[in-house]
């Protein structure tokens, strides 16, 4: 049997032990999620603007959110996240020496195209920016932006169009501009950015385990018995 076959069968298995509420919503959503996009969140420590990000990722359908920690841990209020971290996967990089490049190097690994937010300069608007290829976008401090090295290390810079005396957004503010903005183009687009059949299966799983109590080894106890099966 496939990997996507077994997958589908202890989904279904677990699916007889969740609410049918549950199962409809899971489906609703997981067929909505994207990871052509991704957030990257560099040093952040005011606690309800990372809260409010993770938030905003889920709403936009966001899978995974990436957080730098070079001098300040990512800390989330749950009043403001509302339960978003349950459902959005949160990877750490937090090495004593070039956190940020350590996510960076993550990232490109998995074929982003790095993407710096700037207020300044010329660079693309979130309205010109190429979306055909996934891409990371990266947001800096509440009071400096992005840092130096990575905007050094950054494909692209992207700004959000400004009109008044002040030059930036609050970080919370630009994160959910950029998502609503990136996911209408891609809505409208003929991109392949959904999440394909088999990964919305392998998501689903890892919402069931997290919302059952001993998920992972229900899961693995439905897996044992399915082995013996064959």
């Amino acid at each position: 049997m496939t990997e996507h076959g077994q997958n589908l069968r202890v989904l279904n298995e677990l699916y007889t032990i969740i609410t049918p509420s549950k199962r409809e919503m899971f489906d609703r959503i997981a067929a909505e999620r994207t990871r052509h996009m991704t957030v990257a969140l560099e040093n952040v420590y005011q606690e309800h603007n990372a809260s409010a990000v993770l938030r905003s990722c889920d709403c936009f359908g966001i899978q995974e959110l990436h957080v730098i920690e070079k001098d300040n841990a990512y800390k989330v209020q749950r009043d403001i996240a509302l339960g978003a971290g349950r459902w959005v996967d949160m990877f750490t990089y937090d090495q004593e020496i070039a956190p940020e490049m350590q996510c960076i190097h993550a990232l490109r690994d998995q074929g982003y195209r790095i993407i710096a937010t700037s207020p300044h300069g010329d660079s693309p608007t979130i309205h010109e920016l190429d979306i055909s290829k996934p891409f990371a976008l990266i947001f800096g401090t509440e009071r400096r932006g992005i840092s130096a090295e990575v905007q050094e290390a950054a494909d692209e810079l992207v700004r959000i169009p400004m009109y008044g005396f002040t030059e930036s957004f609050n970080i919370s503010v630009s994160v959910a501009i950029m998502l609503n903005v990136f996911r209408q183009r891609l809505e409208e687009s003929g991109v392949q950015w959904k999440l394909d059949e088999f990964e919305q299966v392998k998501l689903k799983l890892e919402w069931c385990k997290r919302i059952l109590n001993g998920g992972p080894m229900i899961e693995a106890e439905i897996r044992r018995r399915l082995l013996e099966k064959e």
